[in-house]
């Protein structure tokens, strides 16, 4: 395969920075190895959902997003098909928070697949899960950032084996191909199914209004005239309780 490629992207949604970091060290690595220049796309919040990054045929985009009850999680489903992969090679990545990633992996491959992407490999890798600081605590670590770099330098390798894209042999993924399974419900210790969408984050009295809990929601669903308003949906994602000062 051609080996030039004008960037590398890293495109992501990353509402407490795990995902962004995998994916970030993903392709800064490929950078190095086909010695161009990295450009990042974050769409985590709502005002960079407006428009789709703009990826042409000789780019290579390493692309993540966080396992949601081991989907690609639906809130975005809407905005991943607004984009054009126009040819590009593609890396789908996922993050998840020590569980599984169930039907993620296979489900963002099949999105950018569909989405005019060629899909060279793909990954998934543990975060520190999102609204727990005791699941797979700290991680990415070091030793995880070690194992994305290794994966990285396969990923160069079989990019500089393929002769060109109509070759990427069909990839063998985990999970279940379409029909996908149903979104997991965790349960209670006596086997009661937990309805997440019930639950939200509260205002505790040591809340001195900085805002940065409305700044970081990925939703915009907390009100910056009062943090303890929900204006809309929770994913349950964790950025406005990990990123509280308080």
């Amino acid at each position: 395969m051609k080996i030039k490629f004008e960037k590398i992207w890293s495109i992501y949604f990353s509402a407490t920075g795990t995902t962004k970091k995998i994916v970030t060290e993903l392709a800064g690595a490929l950078a190095k190895h086909f010695r161009t220049h990295r450009e990042d796309f974050d769409f985590t919040l709502p005002a960079a959902r407006t428009s789709p990054p703009a990826v042409s045929a000789d780019d290579f985009v390493v692309f993540g997003v966080p396992v949601y009850a081991g989907r690609v999680p639906n809130v975005l489903l809407k905005y991943l098909a607004c984009i054009n992969g126009q040819g590009a090679l593609a890396l789908p990545v996922v993050v998840f928070g020590n569980r599984n990633y169930d039907d993620a992996l296979v489900e963002l491959k099949d999105i950018l697949e569909e989405r005019n992407f060629y899909v060279l490999s793909a990954g998934a890798f543990v975060g520190e899960h999102s609204f727990s600081e005791s699941l797979a605590k700290g991680r990415p670590d070091d030793a995880d950032v070690a194992a994305v770099l290794q994966f990285a330098d396969m990923v160069a390798e079989k990019a500089r084996r393929t002769p060109d894209k109509d070759a990427i042999p069909q990839l063998h993924i985990k999970g279940t191909p379409k029909p996908y399974r149903w979104y997991y419900q965790p349960r209670s210790s006596d086997g009661t199914p937990i309805d997440l969408r019930k639950v939200r984050p509260e205002v505790n009295d040591r809340c001195n209004n900085c805002k940065k809990c409305a700044l970081s929601c990925p939703m915009g669903s907390i009100s910056f005239d009062n943090v303890k308003d929900h204006l809309g949906i929770c994913v349950k994602c964790g950025a406005c309780v990990k990123k509280c000062p308080q």
